[in-house]
């Protein structure tokens, strides 16, 4: 049996969110916003929680199309706060058309919103070579400045931890420990596909 990171258990969804996603660079721009609301809803919660509703949030949020999104009327964001299949709760919800539209201003200014989160690591993912999950943060000083910098430009539930999240889940960072089998196989993935 392949030795993982200790923190994905032994959940069917987890181990395969572990060996198939996380860790895996993401220059697909629909992908990052799915990661970006995701994220945002597990704050206070498990990532787990959030995996297991991923499949409702796709179709709640129209497979996290920020176009659409962006022009959701509150009625619409008010029915979603009804939706059981979803974290029902009214700031991250209501924060997913704030996101959406920060989102489009970055596609509209950089090209893509890939460009803009990708060029906070100079274009590669940051190899880390963590022995044991307790040697690996919940921030970094990259994840500081993309918050900061997400922040001003007006997305919410964007915070260092949050965002550190993000790159963890989009091969930002390769945060896989030392020891499981995944880290290599993400070290030698290329940087963009």
């Amino acid at each position: 049996m392949s030795q993982r990171c200790g923190w994905c258990g032994s959940d069917p969804l987890y181990v395969e969110y572990h060996d198939e996603e996380w860790g895996v660079p993401v220059w697909d721009d629909n992908t990052l916003f799915e990661f970006l609301i995701l994220e945002g809803a597990q704050a206070g919660l498990s990532w787990i929680t959030v995996l297991r509703k991923r499949e409702a949030y796709r179709q709640a949020f129209d497979n996290f199309n920020a176009e659409k999104i962006a022009r959701y009327t509150d009625k619409k964001l008010e029915k979603l706060l009804q939706n059981p299949g979803i974290i029902r709760n009214r700031l991250k919800v209501f924060g997913s058309r704030k996101n959406a539209r920060a989102f489009l201003e970055v596609q509209a200014e950089m090209g893509s919103f890939a460009n803009y989160i990708w060029d906070f690591v100079d274009g590669a993912p940051i190899q880390n070579a963590w022995r044991s999950l307790a040697e690996v943060p919940a921030t970094s000083p990259v994840s500081d400045a993309l918050s900061k910098d997400m922040k001003k430009r007006g997305f919410t539930f964007v915070g260092s931890t949050i965002m550190y999240a993000h790159m963890q889940a989009t091969g930002m960072v390769n945060d896989h420990t030392t020891d499981c089998f995944r880290h290599a196989e993400c070290r030698a993935l290329p940087p963009q596909a």
